[in-house]
């Protein structure tokens, strides 16, 4: 074992029996965990960017934030131990703590910082967005990030397995089930586009560069056709000056554009009309899921390898498409568009509203993948730690990647005498539109083209296994037998396939429209909603001081003053007010110039309601099936946390978790008895919740 996994603490006087048989206990180490050990298994192209990350912490580049804690508890690991009494045997955990970072880097950071956050900054003030979005990553995004970490690392269960905590509450975890499911179905299909690019950049002239292809119109007007026009379908009387055709041409469509909507989709006219599927996506659908199956086949064990790769290589290209687009004509201009403060913006609520919402959706809170993820850490890792490092890397991508967008965008504009607000788009409409047709005018343009697609793949891939990890280990957290452990990968598979056959549709003529349609309804307001209830479930219900002590308990210091002043009065308002901008911000969904039907919005918000549905359904049933005389009785039963809550491990069960029968032999622990002039009595609190105080006797 690394040393940087593990380092020693003192022996519990509940276990003097082992402590002699392991012979001394080292003292407790001051030094901080490394998570970053020298000694990885580390893919060439991803070695420098984790040397960065590894003299950053080194360095001490990621102190604790905004108050000085003590250090955590170690993992529960004695240096003379021929095993881990911290590892998790039956469920598994992370091989080392820097496959979680990578991880959860890897779901955090998606496609939405690089098709939407640019897009949203230049829209709202340029610069002066960065003062909002920045205010809302300390007191929303950070807080629920760290909130949802330590919820899953406490457990160790996924969604639906946390709710023991309060089993009133578990149609939560139901309606976070849901939500991943519907963005795990089109988010591949988003994933197989981006194959399919990759494939059809393998070519020494880009397919959606030139007007002379047989699915053109004589409306088309290519970028590299301005100087000699090749289409013979074209007046060849128009002037051969390209920005001129652009200013009098309201017909005007770009190659790309007409690639992506007569050629690649081959788009029927309206959402109802699925047409015929499309094979070439349908094999690239196929391809996505059977890469996601093979990264996933072992669990957490195969994908914290491939994140190594995953979540390190689109920061590679990132930097290869900034170095090259900055050295562009025009970059500069571009790049002042996308960062110009206006800060008279500021004053609207509509732009702070944008930024809660960004900050809300791109970290992925409430969509079960952090609670997933974590519930995969020991007992003892600091979430609290690595919810700041996550949440800033995210953060610090999405203004990364603006500066990579709109340096090629801003050259693009200036080949075209154009403003740059005519090429900036945002969503599918950027990754597969505009950006590919600024890179045909690039020397070399294939290579660039695929660079940047393979940086869409990864980027998606990273979401995606977080996406069916949270729906795998749902399922066999709540089935719980040994026989679906140990069918774990059949689950997965399982999953899989179910997911490729939900996402046929999404390939057909029509696909498009659907997509979009799930997109927008459901992942929107339902996930503000489900993380509202979350919070208020645990601070109120539960009891704030409960969770701090659990917090405490498991990383050795309380969480700051700050955030426990976030988690119970400025998130939960937070999201409230993102709640709120979503209800009176709510435009009807378009794409392009068609307008979605009436039934189509309604399925829209069915989707959307189903997740959010799940919570007060299964409350209902839960108060039928709880005990007590009274309705009120039945309310403080059912929300009281259960028998089972508290540490997945016995010997992490200590304090008011401790357990009030001896275990087994079987379990290869001891327990040494109650003092003899101390009990454990059970106490109830005020909020239902069930504590145990030390009392004489």
């Amino acid at each position: 074992m690394s040393g940087g996994d593990t380092h020693a603490r003192s022996a519990p006087s509940a276990h003097p029996g082992m402590a002699a048989a392991q012979g001394p206990v080292a003292p407790s180490s001051p030094e901080q965990v490394n998570p970053f050990p020298e000694s990885l298994p580390l893919f060439p192209l991803a070695e420098s960017v984790l040397q960065v990350w590894r003299g950053a912490y080194n360095s001490g580049l990621f102190p604790q934030l905004l108050a000085s804690t003590p250090q955590p508890r170690s993992n529960g690991a004695v240096p003379s131990e021929a095993t881990k009494r911290d590892q998790n045997l039956k469920r598994g955990n992370w091989g080392n703590q820097i496959e979680f970072v990578l991880t959860s880097v890897g779901y955090a950071v998606g496609l939405g910082n690089v098709w939407r956050f640019p897009y949203l900054c230049y829209r709202n003030g340029g610069g002066a967005f960065m003062f909002p979005y920045f205010i809302m990553l300390i007191f929303c995004g950070i807080p629920l990030f760290f909130m949802e970490l330590s919820f899953g690392q406490f457990a160790s269960q996924g969604c639906l397995g946390v709710w023991r905590i309060s089993p009133m509450f578990k149609g939560v975890g139901y309606g976070m089930m849901v939500v991943s499911t519907y963005i795990g179905i089109y988010y591949n299909v988003v994933i197989c586009i981006a194959f399919y690019y990759f494939f059809s950049s393998m070519t020494p002239v880009l397919p959606w560069a030139y007007c002379n292809n047989p699915w053109n119109t004589p409306d088309c007007a290519g970028v590299l056709d301005a100087s000699n026009i090749t289409n013979g379908s074209r007046n060849p009387a128009l002037p051969g000056n390209l920005s001129h055709v652009l200013n009098h041409s309201l017909q005007r469509t770009s190659p790309s554009e007409e690639y992506w909507r007569l050629y690649v989709l081959k788009l029927s006219d309206d959402i109802g009309n699925f047409g015929e599927v499309r094979l070439p996506l349908l094999g690239c659908l196929g391809v996505s899921w059977v890469v996601v199956f093979l990264c996933l086949i072992r669990g957490v064990k195969s994908s914290g390898k491939v994140v190594y790769f995953t979540a390190t290589f689109p920061y590679v290209v990132l930097t290869i498409l900034f170095v090259r687009g900055v050295t562009l004509e025009g970059a500069f201009t571009g790049i002042m568009y996308y960062v110009t403060p206006q800060w008279d913006k500021i004053l609207e609520a509509k732009v702070w509203g944008d930024a809660a919402s960004q900050i809300f959706y791109s970290l992925g809170c409430a969509w079960g993948g952090l609670i997933t993820m974590a519930s995969y850490n020991k007992f003892h890792n600091n979430c609290y730690r690595d919810s700041v490092i996550i949440s800033i890397t995210n953060c610090a991508t999405s203004v990364y990647a603006g500066f990579v967008i709109f340096s090629i965008l801003g050259f693009m504009a200036n080949h075209l005498g154009v403003d740059v607000s005519r090429v900036a788009d945002h969503g599918p409409g950027l990754a597969f539109v505009a950006y590919p047709e600024a890179l045909t005018l690039l020397p070399i343009s294939p290579l660039w083209s695929l660079l940047f697609f393979f940086m869409l793949i990864l980027l998606g891939l990273g979401t995606q296994f977080c996406l069916l990890e949270t729906l795998v280990t749902a399922i066999v957290d709540e089935v719980g037998n040994e026989w679906i452990l140990q069918k774990k990968t059949y689950v997965t598979l399982g999953v899989a396939v179910a997911g490729f056959l939900l996402g046929i549709p999404l390939t057909s003529q029509a696909g498009i429209y659907w997509l979009l349609l799930m997109d927008n309804y459901a992942a929107s307001f339902s996930l503000v909603v489900i993380s509202c209830i979350m919070c208020v479930s645990i601070m109120y219900i539960y009891g704030h001081r409960n969770y701090f002590q659990d917090i405490q308990m498991m990383l050795g210091f309380p969480p700051p003053l700050f955030f426990q002043i976030c988690w119970r009065f400025v998130s939960p308002a937070i999201i409230f007010f993102i709640l709120i901008f979503t209800v009176i911000q709510y435009q009807p969904i378009t794409y392009n110039h068609y307008q979605y039907p009436g039934w189509a919005v309604a399925i829209g918000f069915l989707m959307a309601l189903s997740s959010v549905i799940c919570i007060p359904l299964y409350a209902l049933v839960q108060l039928c099936r709880t005990e007590g005389d009274t309705l009120l009785q039945r309310l403080k039963n059912a929300t009281k946390p259960s028998r089972d809550w508290g540490p997945a491990l016995l010997e992490h069960r200590t304090g008011r978790y401790a357990p009030t029968i001896p275990p087994s032999p079987e379990d290869g622990l001891e327990v040494q008895p109650l003092h003899p002039d101390k009990a454990q009595i059970p106490m109830v609190g005020s909020n239902g919740s069930s504590r145990l105080q030390d009392s004489r006797i």
